[in-house]
């Protein structure tokens, strides 16, 4: 302990331990839990050294402060929330496969609220590699202080401070100049966070980031009307006439979306043990009549995935590329949303029902300006339903939700928000009857047993809307939010799919990326599986025309899927694509057919890829534009009123709904109306 305690009076030598120290943990973070694509031998080069400047940048502060014990905790500090900045982005990348941006940290406190537990499963057992040195620190720290002795300490000239810092400077600069080398533009070309972290580190993307928020914030501030141009001229020529087949052919029908937590395209028609995981669902997918399924249906969510899911599926436009739209600018954003629009248009009832806190993700403020009449939350249901992960078992949420179903004025938009498939799939014998995978990945394994619960839900409240009547008087929307199984995951689920783990792509990962999209029509004689290409973005004019809602007023970003004009190149978050022949990613196209690489002068295609690249970045980032300088409130389509979000309260719901019947009395379309003011509550199935 005396020659640490020696060692601690060397400036340098402290320095230099403590920065090689979170140097190689960064490094391990790098190999370990990221997983940032690096190709070729100066790309790893750059990995290994991008650490470095920042990393001396900051620590050498350290240096500056003459009194030795004021600079070790000034040093311990700084490593210590280093250490929590590194951590933090390994937690948040297993969860999204991204990085921790300002905007997500200023809007975890809405987010958290719905969090109960799920972050402890994301740790793993080598975690203690990133805090044992910062134990080892405190500890030494706390014997030298213990002793009340002064420690002799010679200060570092302070040219010699400078010079870290100088020195600092110049590997970054050589780290940068490698990096434009590299990826020419990088800084520019933003879609992908990945790529600066992987060639400029993670705290320079931090301070990166930070500026950009910046920059954003100020813009917003000074938007005008003038920036509408752009995006009209976009959306405009970008629209898509309806199938005038299919334009109508639900008007004046009910309309319940079902939202399918992490619900996965590969789900449907798949077995576990000869045991179907999804038998309900695929009864639907493959009723080749009454219900229009989609094969090739992406998600295209962020870092908001639920919300980004809901902020495509309600306004046609996309999420942020840093964040969530819902919790960043949702309680002050001017939207055209489908709640209104069906409102105004068509006299819709709208309602929302969420087995979770009404915060979560800022709903309780986005669902006002987004045009909902009625939201009910958690506060809405049974304080004894029993609870896992992000809310009320599903089961519960759907039977307890038709006491209120039953009181809306028809027709109606409701929306069930499922949340019992929800990572990290928390499951117990009583409730979750089907058997699990063998992957040995407790978040693979169980996901279909959770999956499996989510059917069995849905086959019981369709079979409460057929004996109410609701049923035959309803289209369907029903759709998968995001991936359920993480890139990270995909290998441990390879064999269960029939692939090879140690074939397993990026080309893989990004088809992973198809969620089922139905709409199901009952009475409807002309349904079957659509293959064409299309995304989230693409759901909202899509329903509208089906239920005879014009949509060419409003400002989408999306195109109706069944429209012979549907663009069918679907914009991944962060700005690759897929088509229906070829899938680019990071700048390398793929053969959808094969899943290789393809040389794109060979083929002669490079002109198109291109063309469609443009358009991609060119759709990003005008919806960007849009939502983040809060354009619409400056663009009011003929026949539409703003919404003013102090017209709803979402508090007594059910006392209200009942005086609205009473004071339509013979004009009430409520199904608890029309059934002689008694419930149908009691035609719900047993739940087992």
């Amino acid at each position: 302990m005396n020659r640490i305690k020696q060692a601690f009076t060397n400036r340098w030598v402290i320095l230099l331990v403590v920065s090689v120290l979170f140097w190689a943990k960064t490094i391990f973070a790098y190999y370990t839990d990221f997983s940032l694509g690096v190709q070729g031998s100066i790309q790893y080069f750059i990995l290994w050294i991008n650490p470095i400047a920042t990393t001396l940048l900051i620590f050498g502060v350290f240096l500056y402060i003459k009194r030795i014990k004021p600079a070790l905790i000034t040093l311990f500090l700084l490593d210590l929330f280093n250490t929590l900045i590194l951590y933090l982005n390994v937690i948040f990348y297993r969860e999204f496969t991204d990085f921790v941006t300002i905007k997500s940290v200023l809007g975890f406190s809405k987010v958290s609220q719905g969090i109960s537990g799920s972050s402890f499963s994301l740790m793993k057992v080598h975690d203690i590699l990133y805090w044992i040195d910062i134990l080892a620190f405190l500890g030494i720290l706390i014997y030298i202080f213990a002793k009340r002795k002064e420690i002799i300490s010679k200060p570092v000239r302070k040219s010699f401070a400078v010079a870290i810092s100088c020195l600092s400077a110049l590997i970054f600069s050589v780290n940068l100049s490698l990096s434009e080398a590299n990826r020419p533009q990088l800084l520019q070309r933003t879609f992908d966070r990945s790529y600066i972290v992987k060639y400029l580190g993670l705290d320079a993307f931090t301070i990166y980031d930070g500026i950009k928020t910046e920059q954003t914030n100020s813009v917003r501030a000074h938007a005008s009307s003038n920036g509408l141009t752009d995006v009209l001229k976009y959306t405009k020529s970008h629209y898509a006439a309806p199938d005038s087949s299919k334009y109508g052919i639900a008007k004046g029908k009910n309309i319940i979306v079902i939202h399918l937590e992490s619900f996965q395209q590969f789900l449907i028609n798949m077995k576990v043990d000869g045991q179907e995981v999804t038998p309900f669902l695929n009864s639907l997918e493959n009723d080749n009549q009454q219900t229009l399924a989609f094969d090739n249906f992406f998600h295209e969510v962020g870092q908001g995935k639920t919300s980004d899911a809901e902020n495509m599926l309600e306004t046609s436009t996309f999420g942020l590329p840093q964040g969530s739209l819902f919790t960043q600018l949702g309680s002050d954003n001017t939207f055209q949303a489908a709640p209104a629009i069906l409102n105004q248009q068509s006299g819709y009832t709208s309602a929302v029902f969420h087995g979770n806190v009404g915060s979560f993700w800022n709903r309780d403020h986005v669902y006002k300006n987004l045009g909902y009449q009625n939201f009910f939350d958690r506060s809405y249901f049974n304080s004894s339903d029993e609870s896992l992960g992000y809310g009320i078992l599903d089961k519960d949420l759907l039977k307890e939700s038709v006491g209120n179903l039953e009181h809306l004025q028809q027709p109606f938009y409701a929306k069930f928000l499922t949340v019992t498939n929800h990572t990290p799939y928390l499951t117990d014998d009583k409730n979750f009857n089907f058997p699990s995978l063998n992957t040995g990945d407790s978040t693979v394994d169980d996901y279909v047993r959770t999956a499996h619960y989510l059917d069995e839900s849905l086959r019981q409240f369709f079979d409460y809307l057929k004996a109410s009547g609701i049923y035959q008087n309803s289209i369907f929307m029903i759709y998968g939010d995001h991936f359920g199984i993480s890139d990270s995951n995909n290998k441990d689920l390879a064999k269960a799919l029939g692939k090879d783990p140690a074939t397993w792509s990026k080309f893989d990962d990004a088809q992973m990326q198809r969620v089922p999209l139905m709409f199901h029509i009952p009475g409807y004689t002309k349904g079957g599986i659509q293959h064409q290409y299309g995304g989230e973005i693409d759901v909202l004019p899509t329903l509208l025309h089906l239920v005879g809602v014009d949509s060419s007023k409003y400002i989408q970003f999306g195109t109706d899927l069944f429209s012979s004009q549907h663009d069918q190149t679907v914009a991944f978050r962060n700005g690759d694509f897929v088509t229906p022949n070829y899938t680019e990613l990071s700048g390398q196209t793929y053969d959808n057919k094969t899943g290789e690489v393809v040389d794109t002068d060979k083929l002669g295609i490079t002109s198109d890829i291109d063309k469609k690249q443009q358009q991609v970045k060119e759709a990003l980032s005008l919806s960007d534009k849009l939502n983040q300088e809060n354009l619409l409130r400056f663009y009011t389509p003929e026949g539409f009123s703003p919404i003013d979000p102090k017209d709803f309260d979402y508090k007594n719901l059910d006392k209200k709904n009942a005086a609205i019947e009473k004071a339509k009395g013979n004009k009430s379309t409520s199904v608890f109306s029309k059934n002689g003011n008694k419930t149908t509550a009691d035609l719900y199935p047993s739940i087992k």
